[in-house]
């Protein structure tokens, strides 16, 4: 990057800000024109200096006018250049725009790039919450600046010396005054503003610190609840908060003291024009049309003066933040921007030997995590590396897998130096996992995918009606140094999975999860997901759905699920199930914002419902209140009764006392609607409160027809109804086959019914469908909505999907239980038989399934060998 703001400015932007500068020339000269026709106007037309005969006539562009006509014509040109002047600022402002708004893509676009170039030891040092917002909100002034950092003092300057010239042309006493109070203006009110620049500095930095400091408690939050330091965690933040309100005051007293200056003069100058103008005229040393052009010049002067000043500011303001990025963005070992550069796939090194030699790897406080290590081993070979935590083997393996650069020595290949290849390289010939492994938040299938996306493999076709603005983003993005590459297209190379198209990854992935112990994972998130009716399944599901009631009715257990009827209440799905008898499509009828929802508060006023549930909701409260009184945090009743939780008790407690004092009719509308709430999440057999009977499930059943029957049509497609003849898109897989709900309280019956929905499943062939389905399951921010063993699994089948020439993973199956470790190594030792692998073991003993053992001990390699041989030599 620049060093310099300036720099940047003019390397990336002179042509633009060229093309700008003939308009701001042409701003000039029309100004001064429309401050000097005003005088004209008055001494020639209104006071009659060229109409001293009643007939006389004045020429103007070849015609002869009278006084009148003389006087429309010159407000006529008046006018006219008031408007080419705003039309030659409209384009002056918009191009400005538009040149800072590319300079902010560009710099927004070079420091990602630069994060995506920086080592990765460099992350341990930074917080990701200060980089974002570096990004995001720090560098956003810059863009506005940059439009304006030459053409602004050109224009507002050039407009001032305009107006000085001007005032100076029509008299000399007049510009002395006008020059003064300019001098003033430029000397001393910059020299009050130093302080600012530091204020604004302290600032800026307080504010990244703070939003690191929030991400930290984000990260953190579960060590802040286990340890119960929520206190002294709100006042850190307060005593930071408190030094940015104390920065924040300071800035904005000197601020406003300053404006108050700038005022005082601004009103003081008119005063002294009236004063020495006035005296002049009277004397006959002006006349009143130059007075009057006088004062309409300055009334425009302080603007620009104090516009400049302000740019000024603006300037060394924005250099300093644009200083303090460049030093956060700047790291001497980031990788040069070729390392990276999209290119054909390469021919990967799939034979000879794998060459360690003399690594050594210093940390930032010199100490030596690896130290003269080599060994040669063939990339066939399946090795792993023992030690104890902080031997240095995880630092070994990422020098492998070219994570981090090796302080000295060299890795070769198949005769590839793979610390110079190119990143094209790289990513395709090495998979790694670590621990714990990240995933992206999107789908199954999109993390498993992502490590064969290096570059478009094939063009998307783009519609004629979208060309045009597809072209326009490629030349704004060519303009503004950013890729063209189009994220629309398929990325995916499944020639690199040894695939033929997407059918066939499919099954290669499915294989894999078999490889890991993912496929029961992945196929019970299936059954819990919907299924896109349009992807052909939905006949089969209705076919399962009447195979299972078959099965049930033979098993004798078709009591165990309580099948949704129309004219029945479920007793086993929630009161919110019951009275819309169908699934939400979207947030119209979101379950946990029902009684928000308008068309339902309607439904129940004109049903008669409302008054029952907010009694019930009543009752309800009164008996949680009662329950949880006391117990403690995580209690089972807390779980059990998940309709409220411990942090709203307070909340319904002040709504009791409030109903003792007022009564039910008394409470507002947000109270009446939090106890509305209550009985929605209601389930008869499950929640044994009494307050379920015969009449309530009546009245809600008579609420549930007329829900239906009167249903807006602009909202009808916000809910998919329960049809027993119909498939339903919006409801989960098992939900369509088993259509009811598992009855509550029958000893066995979810592991029973579930049990038979998996064999139903197998034996109509659906089983890949579902698997299918649950790689569409959403992970979750950093995969958060998975067990982290899941996770690690997910991250396994990326780095095997690949089809990688050398395999490394350091600790990848550490978090699984000890059976399914050792059972997830033999699989994945067998599926990469003849490929490499290197494998930092938690456990030793695991080793014997290797070919080649590193056994490393205070960042050296102490022995290397056979296990079975290292084993009777020293153990």
């Amino acid at each position: 990057m620049e060093r310099s703001l300036f720099g940047f400015i003019i390397r990336y932007s002179k042509r633009d800000q060229l093309l700008i500068v003939p308009l701001v020339v042409g701003t000039m000269v029309v100004y001064y024109l429309s401050l000097d026709l005003p005088k004209t106007i008055i001494n020639q037309a209104i006071q009659g200096d060229k109409f001293r005969q009643p007939d006389a006539t004045a020429g103007f562009l070849g015609f002869e006018l009278g006084r009148i006509e003389y006087l429309f014509a010159l407000s006529l040109v008046f006018l006219a250049l008031i408007v080419l002047n705003g039309w030659l600022k409209f384009q002056i402002n918009t191009m400005k725009g538009w040149m800072g708004e590319r300079m902010l893509r560009r710099l927004r676009f070079q420091l990602y790039d630069l994060i995506l170039r920086f080592p990765v030891t460099r992350f341990r040092r930074v917080k990701a919450a200060e980089m974002a917002t570096m990004i995001k909100d720090e560098v956003e002034p810059l863009g506005g600046f940059i439009g304006e950092a030459l053409i602004t003092p050109l224009f507002l300057g050039g407009q001032a010396l305009t107006a000085v010239f001007f005032i100076l042309y029509q008299h000399w006493a007049l510009g002395l005054v006008a020059l003064a109070v300019v001098a003033i203006q430029a000397v001393v009110i910059p020299r009050l503003r130093k302080r600012l620049l530091v204020l604004g500095r302290e600032r800026q930095l307080t504010a990244r610190a703070l939003a690191g400091r929030i991400a930290e408690t984000v990260d953190g939050a579960t060590e802040i609840h286990a340890n119960g330091t929520s206190n002294y965690e709100r006042a850190e933040i307060s005593a930071r908060l408190g030094r940015i309100f104390r920065i924040r005051f300071e800035f904005y007293q000197r601020k406003f003291l300053i404006k108050f200056l700038n005022n005082i003069l601004s009103q003081a100058t008119p005063f002294l024009f009236y004063t020495v103008g006035g005296y002049l005229v009277i004397v006959g040393n002006l006349d009143i049309g130059a007075l009057v052009a006088v004062i309409a010049a300055y009334k425009d002067l302080p603007g620009p003066v104090k516009e400049l000043i302000d740019w000024d500011q603006q300037r060394l303001d924005v250099e300093i933040k644009y200083q303090q990025v460049v030093e956060q963005f700047t790291d001497g070992e980031v990788a040069p921007a070729e390392m990276q550069a999209p290119t054909d796939a390469p021919p990967l090194p799939r034979e000879g030997q794998l060459k360690a030699s003399n690594l050594t790897l210093v940390d930032e406080s010199g100490s030596r995590l690896v130290e003269g290590v080599s060994f040669e081993a063939g990339l066939d070979q399946h090795i792993a590396i023992v030690g104890r935590p902080g031997a240095g083997a995880s630092e070994l393996a990422q020098m492998l897998a070219r994570l981090v650069q090796p302080s000295t020595g060299s890795i070769e290949m198949g005769g590839v130096d793979i610390t110079r290849a190119p990143e094209a390289l790289i990513g395709r010939a090495i998979g790694y996992v670590g621990s714990p492994a990240y995933l992206f938040p999107a789908r199954v299938r999109d993390n498993i995918l992502y490590g064969l996306k290096h570059r478009p493999i094939r063009d998307r076709s783009v519609p004629k009606n979208e060309a045009a603005e597809r072209e326009f983003h490629v030349r704004e993005a060519r303009r503004t140094g950013s890729s063209e590459l189009d994220i629309e297209a398929d990325w995916v190379d499944y020639e690199g999975a040894g695939c033929a198209g997407p059918k066939e990854i499919e099954e290669r992935i499915v294989h894999l999860l078999r490889v890991v112990d993912l496929e029961e994972t992945i196929f019970e998130l299936g059954l819990r997901s919907p299924v896109d009716s349009e992807l052909g399944v939905a006949e089969r599901v209705l076919d399962a759905r009447r195979q299972m009631r078959e099965r049930l009715e033979s098993l004798g257990i078709r009591d165990w699920v309580e099948g949704f009827d129309r004219e029945r209440y479920n007793r086993n799905a929630t009161v919110a199930e019951n009275l819309l008898f169908g699934t939400p499509v979207g947030r119209v009828f979101d379950m946990d914002n029902l009684a928000a929802n308008a068309y339902v508060r309607k439904v129940l006023r004109e049903t008669g419902l409302n008054e029952l549930l907010v009694r019930t909701g009543h009752k309800v409260a009164e008996t949680m209140v009662e329950l949880f009184s006391g117990l403690p945090p995580g209690h089972e009743f807390f779980a059990q009764y998940s309709f409220i939780n411990q942090d709203d008790l307070p909340q319904f407690e002040a709504i009791l006392k409030r109903v003792d004092e007022v009564g039910l009719k008394g409470l507002d509308e947000a109270q009446t609607r939090q106890l509305l709430a209550l009985p929605f999440r209601l389930i008869g057999a499950r929640h044994r409160l009494g307050l379920i009977d015969e009449g309530f499930e009546a009245r809600v059943i008579e609420a549930r027809r007329h829900f239906a029957a009167h249903l807006p049509g602009q909202i009808k497609d916000a809910i998919e109804f329960f049809d027993p003849e119909r498939y339903n898109s919006a409801a989960t897989l098992q939900d369509n086959i088993l259509f009811g709900r598992i009855v509550t309280g029958q000893a066995g019956a979810v592991e029973r019914i579930t049990k038979l929905v998996r064999e139903l499943l197998d034996e109509l062939g659906l089983r890949p469908a579902v698997v299918r389905n649950g790689l569409d399951f959403q992970v979750g921010v950093g995969g958060a909505r998975l067990p982290v063993p899941d996770r690690q699994r997910v991250a396994l089948v990326r780095a095997l999907l690949k089809r990688p020439v050398l395999l490394v993973l350091d600790q990848a199956a550490a978090v699984l239980d000890s059976v399914s470790q050792q059972r997830v190594v033999q699989s994945v030792l067998a599926e990469r038989k003849g490929q490499g692998v290197i494998w930092v073991l938690s456990r030793p003993e695991y080793a014997e399934s290797f070919g080649k053992v590193l056994v490393m001990q205070r960042g050296r390699l102490v022995e290397s060998g056979a296990f079975a041989e290292l084993k009777r030599k020293t153990g």
